[in-house]
């Protein structure tokens, strides 16, 4: 849980979210047990009024650019502002893992 808590404690810092879920999503892919590879985060915050989706992206992954360099596969990200997670109070559910070995039927 180290990178979890690395993201979800730079996160906090950078961005003060009103809202924050940081997911290891690790377990749903076809990596060791254990591993901290793929992240989904949920993340409200003022910071990201008035910018575009691509932005709002940008942002983080400027925040989490050390994690991302390092052992970080993959990043789902949900950024949101009050007035978009009050309307939805949800982020939609991660998509089955297809590659790294999986079998599909």
């Amino acid at each position: 849980m180290v990178i979890e808590n690395d993201i979800r404690n730079k996160l906090q810092s950078a961005l003060q979210p009103e809202h924050l879920e940081v997911i290891n999503e690790s377990n749903n892919h076809s990596v060791p047990p254990g591993s901290e590879s793929h992240f989904k985060v949920v993340i409200v915050s003022n910071e990201f009024s008035n910018k575009q989706l691509v932005a709002r992206h940008r942002l983080i992954n400027k925040i989490l650019a050390e994690e991302l360099a390092g052992s970080i596969h993959a990043l789902a990200l949900h950024t949101l502002t009050p007035e978009e997670w009050a309307a939805t109070g949800t982020a939609p559910a991660s998509p089955p893992c297809m590659g790294g070995g999986k079998v599909t039927g």
